[in-house]
C-alpha cells in the first residue's frame, strides 16, 4: 500500500477517534488534527504532481512534518485523557508507517 492510501486510511481512523472527544475540542483539538490529518495526503498528492525530485520531496516533508503533528496530538489527546492508548493503537501504527514511506520517497528517485 502507499503513502497516499496510507493518509486515506489515517484520516478516516482521526475522522472515527475525533467522535470520542468533548463538544468543547471541537474548534480546538479536534479542528486541528482533522486539518493536520487532510494535509498529509493533500501534500502527498501536490508532491506527486511536480516535476522535480526536489519540488516532490518539499511537498512529501511538509506531509510528513503534518504526521508529527498528527501525533503530537494523539499525545495530547491521551495526556489529556480524550483518548485511551487503545483508541490511538491503529492510529500510531498508521503514523509509524507514513513516516517510514514518505522517508523513503524523499530518498530515492521517481
Amino acid at each position: 500500500m502507499g503513502a497516499w492510501q496510507i493518509s486515506i486510511l489515517l484520516l478516516k481512523e482521526i475522522y472515527k477517534l475525533c467522535q470520542k472527544f468533548p463538544d468543547s475540542e471541537r474548534f480546538n483539538i479536534v479542528g486541528q488534527i482533522k486539518r493536520a490529518a487532510l494535509s498529509i495526503s493533500n501534500n502527498i498528492a501536490e508532491g506527486a504532481a511536480r516535476k522535480s525530485q526536489i519540488e516532490r520531496n518539499r511537498f512529501y516533508e511538509i506531509a510528513r512534518s503534518s504526521a508529527v503533528e498528527v501525533d503530537n496530538c494523539l499525545e495530547v489527546s491521551l495526556a489529556l485523557q480524550f483518548l485511551t492508548p487503545i483508541d490511538v493503537q491503529g492510529s500510531e501504527n498508521l503514523l509509524l508507517e507514513e513516516f517510514k514511506l514518505l522517508s523513503a520517497m524523499m530518498n530515492s528517485p521517481l
